[in-house]
């Protein structure tokens, strides 16, 4: 590359303090641009000093055809090269010679974070998916009629089933399983084995996946804050609650102007007829953080008050796609290898570096809104469950199994026919429960 022994006189920046291009620290500057000045001059070999511009502006053309600012210092030769946050465009091409750019940027939204979506009927519903649902559903049927049969199979729940009324009928075991559930609870327990294995499986059941619930609708409510209802220009345009304004006489503003698209029309139509611009980025971070205001703006610049205040939101959308360049006098020879320079730079991701280094956010980040818990994810406690419900009712069985053949040995039958006849009448509801209406019928 073409090596420069001259000393370059270079225009920094167009405020003394801008947050994060160019800002002074004990007497001396730091900051984006200078990085970025310090790595092209050891690519380019570069011999410079910095001085800052004397109006403090990037440059502007007047009605006599005159530059001001950093452009304007450029083009009369006070300065050599003007790196700064310089917009690439067609007016200042033609007046002084443009890089590559050193980083891209656009039009985008400001926004406080909690200006959010409404709430739906049903958002109680989302921490599980709608498969998780009818998987519980069903577990919790599943679990009542494991509750009603064990207690109706099992000896020491119900012994003398022509006698005694069994107090779990399939009504109250809904209950008793929803009670339990809920945390609430609800009696009488069951009081023999098979009952309390199925029961304490539910319990554990119901412990985990409330958890799971309650864990992912916190998440969901925290992070609501950051579903913006404004997602985009055309909802800003469409909606009359958040106020919303631009830099006055900036690029963003001569883009809405000029465009000939109807909702960016719309918009550059309300601020004209409202007037709600402002006189600083400044202005309009304080405002959006203030609520109810839309700040319009070039989106690396609402990145660093995302970045710097953490109650703003950047929405994803950003339009009018442009670069930040190096101005040099027209047909200057150092051009080119400036342009290499920062190709390079980008390529080697030390661009991306500086990037990070000054934007770097001190918030603590959100969480990104957590997705509903799918059935696979609670396999284990359905798992659980269904071996706690197995057993339970595996244990009521042979506890009828184990009474039905002692009394097949006193009454001389087969441990078969006395089996089936027990279960017949424990599992008929109305029969079964019959004499002890009787009973309490007769009683005075």
């Amino acid at each position: 590359h073409l090596r420069i022994s001259q000393v370059w006189s270079v225009c920094v920046c167009m405020h003394y303090q801008q947050d994060p291009y160019t800002m002074s620290k004990g007497g001396q500057l730091e900051g984006f641009c200078m990085d970025l000045l310090s790595e092209v001059a050891k690519k380019v070999g570069l011999k410079y000093k910095v001085k800052l511009v004397k109006d403090g502006a990037y440059g502007r053309q007047d009605e006599s055809g005159n530059w001001n600012g950093m452009i304007g210092e450029v083009v009369r030769g006070e300065a050599d090269l003007a790196i700064a946050p310089l917009t690439l465009t067609a007016a200042r091409e033609k007046v002084v010679g443009m890089t590559k750019p050193f980083m891209q940027t656009g039009i985008s939204i400001l926004l406080r974070k909690d200006i959010s979506e409404g709430a739906g009927f049903f958002d109680f519903l989302s921490p599980f998916a709608p498969e998780t649902w009818v998987g519980i559903l069903i577990a919790y049927m599943t679990t009542a009629a494991s509750i009603f049969i064990a207690a109706r199979v099992s000896p020491g729940e119900w012994n003398e089933a022509q006698s005694e009324k069994n107090r779990f009928s399939f009504l109250y075991s809904l209950w008793y399983a929803a009670g339990a559930l809920t945390l609430q609870g609800a009696g009488p327990h069951p009081k023999a084995l098979p009952g309390r294995v199925i029961c304490s499986s539910w319990w554990l059941f119901s412990v985990v996946l409330l958890a799971c619930y309650f864990s992912n609708l916190s998440s969901s409510k925290a992070s609501e804050s950051s579903h913006l209802s404004v997602k985009g220009f055309e909802d800003l345009a469409g909606q009359d609650t958040i106020e919303y304004g631009c830099l006055a006489g900036s690029s963003t503003l001569a883009f809405f102007k000029n465009s000939n698209n109807p909702v960016y029309r719309r918009i550059y139509e309300h601020m004209e007829r409202t007037q709600s611009f402002v006189s600083s980025v400044d202005e309009g971070v304080k405002r959006a953080k203030d609520g109810s205001f839309a700040f319009i703006g070039e989106s690396v610049s609402l990145d660093l008050a995302v970045a710097r205040h953490c109650e703003l939101v950047r929405v994803h959308e950003v339009i009018g796609m442009r670069g930040y360049s190096i101005a040099a006098p027209l047909g200057s020879p150092i051009i080119k290898n400036l342009s290499v320079a920062i190709l390079q730079l980008s390529e080697a991701g030390e661009l991306d570096y500086l990037r990070s280094k000054w934007w770097a956010s001190s918030c603590i980040a959100d969480k990104a809104k957590p997705a509903a818990v799918q059935p696979h994810s609670l396999k284990g406690m359905f798992l659980v469950l269904a071996l706690g419900l197995g057993l339970g009712t595996l244990l009521a069985v042979l506890e009828l199994t184990v009474k039905s053949r002692r009394k097949a040995a006193e009454v001389q039958k087969s441990c078969c026919a006395v089996l089936t006849e027990e279960l017949s009448l424990r599992l008929k509801n109305s029969s079964a429960d019959k004499p002890q209406e009787n009973a309490d019928k007769e009683k005075p």
